[in-house]
């Protein structure tokens, strides 16, 4: 109940500073409104720096734009192309950015009050490391998207906000850098009480090494991800498909997270949970895994499926790494409580609870808008979902022990320093997913190559495996330089009507797939084959633009300050 009520006080003072005249921002987020009143006791400098973990400061990139997620035939306008200085991605990730940018800053320029309040030097010295960390948080994701952007430490009022230009990010990105060790220096190994969401010396050494990944600077990411790893307090959770659920929270592996809770209202939300509920329980069906992540998982011979022996393009289930199953559901298994099959002949399945048939929903034979692919979500999902009005609140995990041990195999990998060093902590990984220790090499496909390229494409494709859905695959496309492959390709699903798909597949033989797609040095899958042949669908055409590498900067920004540029292409 302690925990309950230290959440609920977040969101309380969220909800208080977000009306507080001191933090309006509205008319423009690189500036800072007037903060004389405030600051006057210890409990405002608490509750300005615990704003830092708001939820909308906080946000990944969408699913929905990799080649991960598919939504029937709609693709979101990164796939399409069109992102442009209006898109709701780009001036939500600015505005939110540098308003949680600005706070720190005023925090920062108001921490020589401390003293004068009576406030500990160690509190001092705490407030100041999450300052800087959020700081740093926040010009790590603008840097990663936009590039160049405007970059300030101090207070600033409206009248010189409006005239702030763009630093190149060659300047910014060191003194990021900067931040998160100093951030690192001032925050604790852990909390002794609840606050188990605030910022960790753990935490700023993760997202720094993120951010040094992404900006290609492998040396500091190897040596950040080894000071993670190196406190020795962060280890895997032993169960894959566990870790995601709400009944999981604040697991060993998690090494910063914002809570969710359905009793204060802060939960997954009811869009998103409709559209990943099955149609059989009452939900949409319509956000689903691609064909594109299906093909990914490697067989349990650790080849991928075009090189396997063990794969069954009829069964593409089985004989797959176990994160397979952990992440979209099986066909002709139990599901929050019914048989799922897409099959057109199940037009009945089995309803577990009462034992008895009844109407497939999830099969287009009966449903139109089932799912067009035959896939569905199984990651973080069970009965909880069906539960509290489908309110859901499981950890909004920003960064887990996993990706750390992820990024300092691909950083020396980068480097080419190959080690065994580099060899464990894939193994680590994979072998959490078979549920072995990662010693028992004849328990799991351990990785024994020492081939830099071949290495290259493992990690790759083990992130894949590992991470999907967690809104990580989006700038592993852009730093990997191939999200204009990746999201130039169609969006497959069955044949429509279900007429078609029984006489061109089902009645010869062919379900599921007609065919194994190849798999190329990136992870990426040609269905071509199948296309051209008239058995498969293409729903929707991704259609990538390169100038996407970098987002366009919000229009506003541009229209009210000359001296802020836009990036080439838009």
């Amino acid at each position: 109940m302690n925990g309950m009520k230290h959440i609920a006080s977040i969101l309380l003072i969220g909800c208080c500073l977000g009306i507080t005249s001191c933090y309006e921002l509205d008319l423009n987020p690189l500036s800072s409104a007037s903060n004389e009143n405030w600051y006057s006791s210890e409990t405002e400098f608490e509750m300005s720096v615990k704003d830092y973990y708001r939820h909308e400061f906080w946000a990944l990139d969408n699913d929905d734009m990799t080649d991960d997620f598919m939504y029937r035939e709609t693709p979101s306008e990164v796939v399409k192309g069109t992102l442009n200085g209006q898109s709701s991605n780009v001036t939500n990730l600015w505005s939110r950015q540098y308003k949680s940018i600005a706070r720190a800053n005023t925090v920062l320029s108001n921490l020589d009050k401390g003293k004068d309040l009576g406030i500990s030097a160690e509190k001092i010295k705490q407030y100041k490391a999450e300052s800087l960390f959020q700081r740093a948080s926040c010009y790590a994701r603008l840097v990663s998207h936009f590039g160049d952007v405007v970059y300030l430490t101090d207070v600033v009022d409206i009248d010189k906000a409006f005239t702030l230009g763009r630093t190149p990010k060659s300047e910014i990105i060191p003194l990021i850098y900067k931040d998160f060790d100093d951030a690192a220096e001032g925050l604790p190994v852990k909390y002794s009480g609840i606050e188990t969401q605030r910022a960790t010396k753990g935490a700023a050494y993760a997202l720094k090494a993120r951010f040094a990944l992404y900006m290609g600077n492998f040396d500091i990411a190897r040596d950040a991800a080894m000071k993670c790893m190196e406190l020795g307090i962060y280890k895997l959770y032993p169960n894959y498909s566990e870790l995601f659920l709400s009944s999981t929270k604040n697991s060993v592996e998690s090494i910063f997270l914002l809570p969710r809770s359905v009793e204060y209202k802060e939960t997954l939300g009811y869009i998103q949970v409709m559209n990943e509920l099955p149609r059989n329980v009452g939900g949409w069906g319509a956000y689903t895994p691609t064909w594109d992540l299906l093909a990914s998982y490697l067989c349990t011979d650790g080849l991928p499926i075009d090189e396997s022996p063990l794969f069954n393009p009829s069964n593409p289930f089985e004989n797959r790494d176990p994160r397979c199953t952990a992440t979209i559901v099986e066909f002709n298994t139990p599901h929050l409580g019914y048989i799922y099959s897409p099959h057109p002949k199940d037009k009945e399945v089995l309803n577990i609870a009462t034992g008895k048939m009844v109407k497939n929903k999830d099969a287009r034979v009966n449903a139109q808008f089932a799912s067009f692919n035959g896939l569905l979500w199984k990651k973080g999902i069970d009965e909880t979902w069906l539960e509290n009005g489908k309110d859901v609140d499981p950890d909004k995990i920003i960064i887990r022990y996993a990706d750390v041990l992820l990024m300092y195999a691909e950083a020396k990998i980068e480097l080419n320093d190959i080690d065994q060093s580099v060899l464990d902590a894939i193994n680590m990984v994979r072998a959490r997913a078979y549920g072995v220790e990662y010693t028992q090499t004849d328990k799991y496909p351990s990785v024994t190559i020492t081939d830099q390229q071949r290495l290259r494409t493992i990690l790759r494709t083990e992130r894949r495996m590992e991470f999907a859905k967690e809104g990580l695959r989006y700038m592993d496309l852009v730093r990997w330089g191939i999200a204009e492959k990746a999201l130039s390709q169609p969006i497959y699903g069955m044949l429509y009507p279900v007429s078609l798909l029984e006489e061109k597949v089902i009645n010869k033989g062919l379900w599921f797939w007609p065919e194994k797609p190849q798999i190329d040095e990136n992870g990426i899958p040609d269905f071509s084959s199948s296309e051209n042949k008239g058995l498969i669908a293409p729903i929707s055409q991704r259609s990538w633009n390169n100038r996407q590498y970098l987002w366009p900067i919000p229009t506003k920004e541009i229209l009210i300050n000359e001296n802020i540029k836009q990036n080439p292409g838009y």
